[in-house]
């Protein structure tokens, strides 16, 4: 025996093969109940999509090409009945493209891409019904992955407070540390919320931790709730 070192115990080594062997079975589990919860989030986000075209752009087109039809029918023997189904038609248009708009910034916004976090965030908080506090701190663009779990956390976070929250003032702070992002949204609402409470917030979970970062909801009753995320940037 070497001075200083005591070989291991076959009990010992056997002790810590056991203990490996149970954390890669946990870690496997995690690993299938994540994937499982992503393709129950995309396939969702898939009916979503297809519920919004169909409610929205597309029953308008419908009702549009029945316009369009009857038009063509009043323009040859009634020029002055055509006028109202033209002007009809022409806002059917541009309430399909509005919908439209308003879909492709639920999926991807565009602002975010062009014009980075800040400016996408200043863009969601001025369409929120309540007193948005908004503080950015970013020097730099960040990976496209890192802004959009940043830019869907606070517009879950927003939703809740919102809708069930009964908030009267959001806080939100977004600012780039070394090595990450971090990103929290605080409200002064009823509290009480949970990452069980909804699918929204689970969703985000699975976002930002396949991104190797964390999420914490801390909501008391009636003292508010705080979404804090950290999302590594792989910058220092």
């Amino acid at each position: 025996m070497i001075d200083g070192y005591a070989p291991a115990s076959t009990a010992e080594l056997a002790l810590e093969n056991a203990r490996l062997r149970a954390e890669l079975r946990a870690r496997r589990a995690q690993l299938r109940a994540y994937r499982g919860r992503v393709a129950e989030a995309i396939d969702a986000e898939r009916r979503r999509i297809e519920r919004d075209l169909h409610d929205g752009p597309q029953g308008r087109l419908v009702s549009l090409a029945m316009s369009l039809g009857l038009l063509e029918a009043k323009l040859a023997g009634d020029p002055e009945a055509a006028r109202p189904i033209a002007r009809e038609a022409r806002e059917a248009v541009a309430a399909a493209l509005a919908e439209l708009r308003e879909l492709s910034q639920g999926i991807y916004p565009a602002a975010l891409a062009e014009r980075g976090l800040a400016s996408a965030l200043a863009g969601l908080c001025e369409r929120v019904a309540l007193p948005v506090h908004l503080d950015v701190s970013l020097d730099r663009r960040l990976a496209p992955e890192v802004e959009a779990a940043g830019y869907f956390l606070v517009s879950e976070a927003l939703t809740n407070a919102v809708k069930h929250a009964q908030a009267t003032e959001v806080r939100i702070s977004v600012r780039r540390q070394p090595g990450r992002l971090v990103v929290e949204v605080a409200d002064d609402g009823v509290g009480g919320a949970t990452l069980a409470s909804g699918s929204g917030l689970r969703g985000l979970v699975d976002r930002i931790e396949g991104l190797g970062g964390r999420l914490l909801v801390l909501s008391p009753p009636a003292r508010g709730t705080t979404v804090q995320a950290e999302l590594p940037t792989g910058a220092h």
